[in-house]
């Protein structure tokens, strides 16, 4: 154990799960949440068996303990946890503490479910549940004491299975102002897999490398319209032109994209690609008409557009059917459900977490769609994370570490005697989440 505290931080997120030991800067593991199966196989891998150098993904079967945000696979769920705490944190519940990160609005039933889990069949001495928009705006306060005087902060949080927007004031997340999006990582990666089906190869069966390739490849573009003109040239002259290379079994038994460096150029240049537009404007109109395409081999497949139209999801989901409102919108409805004397400080204190942020020009967009939507006396300042996908786990740490971390939690004994009441322990927090308005505003000035 390398943490002094004895507790165990565990970010039980759907796509990755984030684990170590409180007071530590990073988590020791970082691996799946899931369980996969290859094919013509019998053996089930877990976690970290499926980071493994040697291991071929393509056709993978999936079983994943989370959907749509929530537990629904306790078995599945036990089997990647024992893996992750005994083997690779090499510890026993028994002597240990656990504080879980648990969804937001997570119902009793799962929550019951979850007590059962822990106490019953991993053996914790005691548990201890926070909620992830509270924990990252611990760890960033900690981080920037001088920004969050206010001690409020608007979490935008764009994780596996939902984006949700929350305001959090004194380290509590003011639950009656959160928005929620049905859109997170798995949804933009199942539209990749479908537009790839369509244009090129069959991958529907493919998520481990379709998630790969979406996160070397795929950016936030800054001008979609523009963005699509330059889609439309031929091979040659075509900026977001790049193949990925698919497992063949033998030379290679993990997806690549071929020549990384130039795939990636377009997308770290100035704001609206001038140097790139520049030399096309000058070319001839027939670069527009198509050319003999270069033959592909049957392990890759190409992008184009599919690069900066899938994150697109977050920002404008209307144009591609779904009857939702965008990123901007979704943030603008949540500091608006809070006090107006809060409104200004939060829109100053917009903190960005999740793996889907990562893409680059993220932030840059969101602020360019966020500003038309904000009254002009407003500033508006975006918190990009250093690391957006361990921010609640460092705020974890930090929480585990507390001398009075031990006071926050349930024992084991005080489960067996009552059962499952930790539903009405975390109702406690919640409530005082729900401070009057009053109180909201006596915060807001002893701390600005």
């Amino acid at each position: 154990m390398t943490g002094g505290s004895g507790v165990v931080v565990l970010d039980n997120g759907g796509g990755l799960l984030k684990a170590g030991f409180g007071g530590d800067m990073n988590p020791i593991a970082v691996v799946p949440n899931c369980m996969a199966k290859p094919p013509g196989s019998k053996k089930w891998l877990v976690a970290d068996q499926l980071q493994a150098q040697d291991v071929d993904v393509t056709g993978m079967t999936l079983r994943r303990p989370i959907d749509r945000g929530y537990l629904i696979n306790q078995e599945v769920q036990r089997e990647v946890w024992e893996r992750v705490i005994r083997n690779l944190l090499q510890v026993d519940p028994n002597n240990s503490s656990l504080l879980l990160v648990e969804p937001q609005f997570n119902p009793p039933a799962l929550q019951h479910a979850t007590d059962e889990l822990v106490f019953e069949e991993l053996g914790f001495k005691s548990l201890c549940v926070a909620d992830a928009p509270s924990l990252v705006h611990l760890y960033e306060a900690s981080r920037q004491p001088s920004l969050f005087r206010a001690q409020c902060s608007l979490v935008v949080d764009c994780g596996f299975s939902f984006t949700h927007a929350s305001p959090v004031l004194q380290n509590f997340t003011l639950n009656y102002a959160v928005r929620r999006m049905d859109l997170g990582g798995k949804a933009l990666t199942n539209y990749l897999k479908e537009l790839v089906s369509y244009r090129s190869l069959n991958v529907m069966d493919e998520t481990l490398l379709i998630d790969d390739a979406k996160e070397k490849l795929c950016f936030v573009s800054l001008d979609v319209p523009g963005d699509l003109r330059l889609a439309r040239l031929s091979s040659n002259d075509n900026p977001f032109r790049c193949s990925y290379i698919l497992p063949d079994g033998i030379t290679h038994k993990k997806g690549f994209v071929k020549d990384l460096d130039e795939a990636c150029r377009y997308c770290y240049l100035p704001a609206n690609g001038e140097s790139v537009r520049k030399d096309s404007s000058d070319n001839d109109r027939s670069k527009f008409e198509d050319k003999k395409k270069p033959e592909l081999s049957q392990n890759e497949f190409v992008l184009t557009n599919e690069r900066f139209l899938v994150p697109e999801m977050l920002f404008h989901p209307i144009d591609l059917g779904m009857n939702q409102a965008g990123l901007a919108e979704c943030i603008v409805r949540a500091i608006q459900a809070c006090h107006p004397h809060l409104q200004p400080v939060l829109f100053e204190r917009i903190i960005l977490t999740g793996g889907s942020t990562l893409f680059p020009r993220f932030t840059e967009r969101l602020e360019k769609e966020l500003r038309p939507l904000v009254p002009d006396d407003y500033q508006v300042k975006i918190i990009a994370q250093e690391d957006p996908i361990l921010g609640a786990w460092r705020g974890g740490s930090l929480l585990a570490h507390r001398p009075d971390f031990e006071s926050m939690c349930i024992t084991k004994s005080e489960y067996e005697e009552m059962g499952s009441m930790r539903c009405h322990h975390g109702i406690m927090l919640t409530e005082i989440a729900v401070v009057p308005y009053s109180w909201s505003i006596t915060f807001y000035y002893m701390f600005l």
